[in-house]
């Protein structure tokens, strides 16, 4: 069998990675190679990273001495150059391997592809095409491993309907590739540093460069989901014994959340986007400059993500608030914010120029500036048209989503 290298980094997350690694050496043996990083942990993660790498020759151990956290976005590819398999798997710190899962996950993978492994996750999120709901505990203290490797050897896909096919296409941690495909485009976008959407930017630039993405049904994980920054307190259980997740997200997650999404807007030029099975969708990126009138900077902090440049008579302060504005968001992201934001004097020489009055935005035309990549490529032409609020001189439907395969950061 080949060998896979894990990639886990951890952050204040020691009982989820010592019952990760236990499951990993009993079900798939000592084989593997299993990749980690300490992300400038306080729970004793590090001490305990040392412990098993002193017995346990096959793990390769990294350590942020901080005082800044890196955040996975990083630490997976300083793992993956640390890696010394040909295959690396981005192996999520909350993830039980089950018996049989290396074997399924190699029957599909050469180079060019990437394949997932199935996930069986308690419903602490809405339920999916891409996975399987059913709840063998939510920490690892509560943990029904007989229950589930009972499940799973009594011929599962007789008894649930989503195993029916061997494999569907679609991509979600955890995920395996050939090392050198990964580094072929560059690796994670250090845009999303620490964490969030970094997964998905990768996703569409594997499918930018034609790599096949495959998930198998027949290797599974079981994932508790989000131990990380997202959910740093657990799970926990009403008195029903129902588990829940809504409205305990960390507020340090929902603001990164936040700045990555903006991030990936900038880069994209759309939101995330896939299919059922969560196969990447990625729409052109075009060359687009909104021309604005009456722009507040509020309404300046809603419209620059999604375009290129924007040119405007910047409302309040004589422009004093774009100032303010580029001040408070540049820290934000890599994008030059100065370059971008441009005043009413400048001549807009993108490829699609958007004229409208901001005064006239509603919730619902707005919401053809957050389509305009799909309907550009449904239905633009070069030349001059109205629509709704909206002025379009397209002079150019050059697209440029290409020339994001690869990260060169």
């Amino acid at each position: 069998m080949k060998k896979i290298s894990f990639i886990q980094p951890s952050k204040n997350n020691k009982k989820y990675l010592q019952w990760s690694y236990e499951s990993i050496r009993k079900n798939l043996g000592y084989k593997h190679e299993i990749c980690w990083a300490d992300d400038f942990s306080d729970d004793g993660t590090w001490m305990w990273m040392n412990k098993i790498a002193d017995k346990d020759k096959n793990v390769k151990i990294h350590r942020n001495e901080g005082p800044k956290r890196l955040g996975h976005t990083i630490l997976y590819d300083t793992l993956v150059d640390m890696a010394t398999s040909d295959i690396v798997m981005i192996y999520h710190a909350d993830m039980y391997a089950c018996p049989g899962m290396d074997v399924e996950v190699l029957k599909h993978l050469q180079r060019g592809k990437v394949v997932s492994a199935t996930r069986i996750e308690p419903p602490l999120h809405p339920d999916g095409p891409e996975k399987i709901l059913m709840d063998y505990g939510i920490e690892p203290e509560e943990f029904k491993e007989e229950e589930l490797l009972t499940w799973l050897s009594s011929s599962p896909e007789l008894t649930h309907s989503k195993m029916t096919n061997e494999t569907t296409g679609g991509i979600f941690a955890p995920w395996a590739i050939y090392k050198d495909d990964f580094l072929a485009i560059g690796g994670h976008d250090p845009l999303y540093a620490p964490q969030s959407k970094e997964d998905s930017d990768i996703f569409n630039r594997f499918q930018l460069a034609g790599y096949e993405t495959i998930q198998t049904w027949q290797g599974f994980v079981y994932h508790m989901t989000c131990r990380g920054s997202r959910f740093k307190d657990g799970a926990m259980r009403n008195p029903a014994g129902q588990v829940f997740m809504k409205g305990r997200e960390s507020s340090e997650w929902l603001a990164q959340n936040l700045r990555s999404t903006r991030n990936f807007i900038r880069k994209w030029g759309h939101m995330v986007k896939h299919t059922k099975y969560l196969e990447p969708i990625v729409p052109p990126k075009y060359d687009v400059g909104f021309v604005v009138e009456n722009c507040t900077t509020d309404m300046l902090r809603e419209l620059e993500p999604w375009c290129s440049d924007i040119y405007g008579d910047f409302v309040g302060h004589k422009g004093l608030g774009v100032n303010k504005y580029i001040e408070n968001e540049q820290p934000d992201t890599q994008f030059d914010l100065k370059k971008k934001i441009h005043s009413h004097h400048t001549t807009a020489k993108n490829g699609v120029i958007v004229n409208f009055d901001c005064n006239k935005l509603t919730p619902d035309n707005f919401q053809i500036l957050v389509d305009l990549s799909s309907i550009l490529q449904q239905s633009g032409e070069v030349g001059e048209m109205e629509y709704d609020i909206f002025k379009f001189n397209i002079k150019s439907l050059k697209t440029y989503e290409k020339e994001l395969i690869i990260c060169k950061s």
